[in-house]
């Protein structure tokens, strides 16, 4: 069970849907790599619009339907595990945008399997 509570920093990094590792989806690299390295948290947030170094804008509209998304991956950490980790982001984002927040994490309480059963059997 993993709790983060207190100061904590996010990373949120940007690319797009199609940017790929060794023929991978980038953003699932990336979360896989963050939950290998113990991260608190990881999610993917799929974009309905948006522009970036290229100022080509990536819709998801119908009239101009755009194939390549853009993606942003978010980790909550402790500031040391996150910075930890960033090496293996200039590893992995060849283009695309990282940023630090410092933030304030309320509670983050992560669920064992016997827990879930329980609950399941009590609805």
């Amino acid at each position: 069970m993993t709790r983060l509570t207190g100061r904590a920093l996010r990373v949120t990094i940007f690319v797009g849907e199609n940017d790929c590792w060794h023929h991978k989806p980038l953003y699932s690299e990336i979360v896989h790599r963050a939950h290998q390295a113990g991260l608190a948290g990881a999610s993917v947030f799929r974009g309905v619009e948006g522009f970036g170094a290229s100022s080509l804008i990536h819709t998801s509209r119908i009239l101009s339907l755009s194939e390549d998304l853009p993606v942003a991956i978010v980790i909550v950490d402790t500031e040391e595990r996150v910075r930890d980790f960033l090496p293996q982001l200039d590893e992995l984002v060849a283009e695309g945008l990282v940023m630090l927040d410092d933030c304030e994490v309320i509670r983050y309480v992560g669920r064992d399997k016997d827990t879930d059963k329980s609950r399941d059997r009590k609805k």
